[in-house]
C-alpha cells in the first residue's frame, strides 16, 4: 500500500503578509509609496489649496442674489450702505461650510476613488454661480441648480457615458491637457503670489514692473526653498518650503504691518505691496464653525417661473459641461504626474473617481458653497510623493480640522504656498514630449488646449477648443471615420457651451 504524501500547503507570500488592510485597500505598496509619503503629500495638497477657505467666502459670501439677499437670507444692504455685520456673518458661514464639504468629499475621494485627488469648491464655477446664476435666481434656487447639475453628472456616470468620453480622448489631447494644466496652475501661482498682476495694456510684472515689497520677497524665498530642497532631495521639500515661507511672512507682518493688498485707483494709491489673499497674522487658535448654510436649497424654485425655465436649463448645462471636463483634465494631469495611468492613458478606479466627483457637485449645492470638484493643486501632493487615496484622506481631515482652527490656517499667505505651484508646473511640462509636433492633426488641437487654459484662466475652455479643432481637422482631411462618435457629441456640446452668452440673451429676451 502506497501512502499518500501529505497535500502541499500553499504558503502565503511574505510580501503580501506584511501588507495590512490599509495598504491593501489604498494599494500603497503596489504604487510604490509609503504611509509617510501619503501623509506628506496630503498635507502639501491641503496647504496649496487652503486658499479656497479665504477666497470662496469673498466670492459667494459677499454677493447679493436677485432678491438682494446674501447667503443665509441675510439682507445685503446697498452699495452706499452695505450690511457689514451681515457680510461678516455670511462669509463666516461660507468658510465653515466650504471646509466641511471639502473635507467630506476629499475623504470620500480617497476611500472610494482611491486616487490622490482632493476636492473643494471649484474656482470659476463659483464665479458663475455668484455673478450669473444668483443674478437671476435666489441663493436657495441657485444652489439647487448646482445640485441638479450634480445629479445629471451622476446619471452620466451610472450610464457609463462619462467614462466612455474619458476613454475616447486621443493621446495627443491627453498630453496637451496635462501640459496646459501645468501652465494653468503655474499662472495661478504667479497671480496669487503677486508676481503677475493686472496692468496696462493687459498684465504687469510685480509692483509697477519690479519685484517690490515684502510679500514678493516671501514668494521668492519660498520658490528658492522649493528648488534648493528638491535639488538636495530633502524629504517633504514642498511642505517644508511652505512652512518656512509662512514663518518668514508672520515675522515680517509682525514687524512691518503691511496689511492686505488693495489695488490703486485714480483717487486712492491703495496698498499694492500688501498680502494678496491672507494676511499672516496671529488672531487666535480656535473658532467655532457656523454651519447654518447646510441644506438651504429650493429644488423646484428655479422651474416655477415659466419665463426662467429655459434659462435654468442652459445654466445647468453650462455648469455641468465645465464640471465634466475640469475633472477629466485634472485626473489626466494628476495621473500623468504620478505615473498612475495605464497604457491607454486611463487611471485606476475611473468609475469610482467619477462617481465621487458627481457627488461633490451635489454636495456643494447642498452645502451652499457651489459645486465641489477635483482640484488641480493635487499635483503638488503628487510631486511630494503621494500616489494613493490615502493622501486625499489626509487632505480631507486637514479641511475638517481647519473648520475649528481657521485662525491658524489663515496665517498661511498665498505668497508662501503658491511657489509650490510653479515647481509643479515645471514638472508637468515633461508631458509635452508625447505630442507629435510634426503632425498638425495632433499638434494644433494640443497647442490650442495648452495655450487657452492659462490665457483664458479655464481648463474647460482649453479642452473645448482642443476637441472642436481635432474633429474639424479630421473632417478637413477626409478622416471622418477616425473620429470617435462620442467626440462628435462632445464637440457639439462645446459649441453650445461657447455660445451660451448669446443663447442666454436670446431666451431672456
Amino acid at each position: 500500500m502506497v501512502s499518500k504524501s501529505p497535500k502541499a500547503v500553499r504558503r502565503p507570500d511574505p510580501a503580501v503578509d506584511k501588507r495590512g488592510p490599509l495598504d491593501s485597500w489604498f494599494e500603497i505598496s503596489r504604487r510604490r509609496s509609503t504611509v509617510s509619503r501619503e501623509v506628506l503629500g496630503g498635507l502639501v495638497t491641503f496647504f496649496t489649496m487652503a486658499y479656497i477657505l479665504a477666497l470662496n467666502p469673498l466670492m459667494i459670501g459677499t454677493v447679493g442674489d436677485v432678491s438682494g439677499n446674501l447667503l443665509g437670507g441675510i439682507p445685503a444692504g446697498t452699495p452706499e450702505a452695505p450690511n457689514l455685520e451681515g457680510l461678516q456673518e455670511s462669509k463666516a458661514m461660507v468658510a465653515a461650510a466650504t471646509a466641511l464639504v471639502a473635507g467630506v468629499m476629499s475623504i470620500l475621494m480617497g476611500v472610494i476613488g482611491r486616487f490622490p485627488i482632493a476636492m473643494a469648491t471649484g474656482l470659476g464655477l463659483n464665479a458663475v454661480v455668484a455673478f450669473t446664476v444668483a443674478s437671476q435666481f435666489t441663493w436657495p434656487e441657485a444652489m439647487a441648480l448646482v445640485v441638479w447639475e450634480g445629479i445629471l453628472i451622476g446619471l452620466l456616470v451610472l450610464t457609463g457615458f462619462r467614462q466612455a468620453v474619458f476613454r475616447a480622448v486621443p493621446p495627443s489631447l491627453r498630453a496637451g491637457i496635462a501640459v496646459g494644466i501645468g501652465l494653468f496652475i503655474c499662472l495661478i501661482g504667479l497671480v496669487d503670489g503677486g508676481i503677475v498682476r493686472a496692468g496696462s495694456p493687459l498684465i504687469s510684472f510685480g509692483v509697477n514692473g519690479s519685484l517690490t515689497g515684502w510679500p514678493i520677497l516671501v514668494f521668492v524665498f519660498g520658490l528658492l526653498a522649493v528648488i534648493v530642497l528638491n535639488v538636495l532631495k530633502v524629504r517633504g521639500a514642498l511642505l517644508l518650503s511652505i512652512l518656512a515661507a509662512t514663518v518668514l511672512a508672520v515675522i515680517i507682518e509682525a514687524v512691518v504691518g503691511l496689511g492686505p493688498f488693495v489695488p490703486a485707483s485714480d483717487t486712492d494709491p491703495g496698498n499694492p505691496a500688501g498680502w494678496m489673499l491672507n494676511v499672516p497674522t496671529f488672531t487666535g487658535v480656535f473658532d467655532v464653525p457656523n454651519l447654518g448654510l447646510i441644506g438651504q436649497i429650493d429644488m423646484l424654485g428655479p422651474f416655477l417661473d415659466p419665463s426662467l425655465i429655459m434659462t435654468a436649463v442652459l445654466l445647468v448645462f453650462a455648469l455641468m459641461l465645465a464640471d465634466f471636463f475640469d475633472t477629466m483634465g485634472t485626473v489626466v494631469a494628476v495621473g500623468a504626474q504620478g505615473d498612475l495611468l495605464d497604457k491607454k492613458g486611463n487611471p485606476p478606479h475611473l468609475s469610482s473617481i467619477l462617481v465621487v466627483d458627481s457627488l461633490g457637485a451635489a454636495a456643494g449645492g447642498l452645502g451652499s458653497v457651489s459645486s465641489n470638484t477635483a482640484y488641480v493643486e493635487s499635483t503638488a501632493g503628487v510631486a511630494e510623493g503621494a500616489r494613493t487615496g490615502l493622501a486625499s484622506v489626509v487632505t480631507g481631515i486637514a479641511f475638517l480640522v481647519a473648520m475649528f482652527f481657521a485662525p491658524l490656517i489663515n496665517m498661511v499667505p498665498s505668497e508662501a504656498a503658491t511657489p509650490v505651484l510653479l515647481f509643479v508646473g515645471f514638472l508637468m511640462m515633461s508631458q509635452i514630449t508625447k505630442i507629435s509636433w510634426d503632425d498638425i492633426e495632433d499638434a494644433l488641437p494640443a497647442f490650442l488646449t495648452i495655450v487657452l487654459m492659462p490665457f483664458t484662466y479655464s481648463i474647460t475652455n482649453g479642452m473645448g477648443a482642443g476637441f472642436i479643432t481635432y474633429v474639424l481637422l479630421k473632417v478637413l482631411r477626409g478622416k471622418v471615420r477616425q473620429v470617435h462618435p462620442l467626440l462628435w457629441v462632445v464637440s457639439v456640446a462645446f459649441v453650445i457651451y461657447f455660445l451660451q452668452g448669446p443663447l442666454l440673451s436670446a431666451f431672456s429676451a
